[in-house]
């Protein structure tokens, strides 16, 4: 049998993750992006700074997968599907709204945004481990509407949801005006308008 006083490298490895990730958020939350540093991460985590760069490449790699590792656990990303279409999309641009809004996220988004834009791998991991399934959990609750006669059945689905979208991430990484749960609604009525069913088969 094995010794149970042996300790466990892989629990361990696992709380010295753990360790990071949260003192990562921590940072952020205290000092903002910028000051954050590998240093400061692996000071607060209690870890050397070769354990940090073992698993993460860069520093923004290792505060996305600390915001990532707030969803650990959950059963993948789904859109609801009340079988009604507009409460459905309203109610997720609403809780989109909301997260750009609550403070301890929207400064670490930001610049998260910026540094995705200026680092090619940073951006590859971001669309592998966030855009991609978020997109595709879009596309699946648009398909069902498809399926269901409540969108143009020819509609292209990434196009519906870069319709959706777009507006609202220009407004606010432009903060180019106030999101509010009337923008988003009008938003999905215009959509809803554009990629309706169509009615003329000629």
């Amino acid at each position: 049998m094995p010794d149970a006083a042996t300790p466990n490298p892989t629990r361990r490895s696992e709380r010295s993750r753990q360790s990071v990730l949260t003192a990562a958020r921590d940072l952020v939350a205290e000092r903002g992006y910028p000051k954050v540093t590998i240093e400061s991460i692996a000071a607060r985590a209690g870890v050397g700074k070769q354990t940090i760069y073992r698993w993460w490449p860069s520093k923004g790699a290792v505060i996305l997968d600390a915001y990532l590792a707030l969803s650990e656990g959950e059963d993948g990303v789904e859109l609801p599907d009340t079988g009604d279409l507009e409460a459905d999309l309203k109610a997720v641009m609403r809780a989109t709204v909301a997260e750009f809004d609550d403070p301890a996220l929207e400064a670490s988004l930001r610049a998260l945004n910026t540094q995705i834009t200026d680092d090619p791998h940073l951006s590859a991991l971001y669309r592998e481990r966030l855009a991609d399934p978020l997109d595709d959990a879009k596309k699946t609750r648009l398909r069902a509407a498809q399926q269901a006669g409540q969108l143009d059945s020819e509609a292209d689905l990434d196009l519906v949801v870069e319709f959706l979208y777009a507006p609202l991430y220009q407004r606010w990484l432009q903060r180019s005006g106030e999101l509010t749960p009337e923008y988003t609604d009008a938003i999905v009525d215009v959509a809803l308008r554009a990629f309706a069913p169509r009615t003329d088969h000629r």
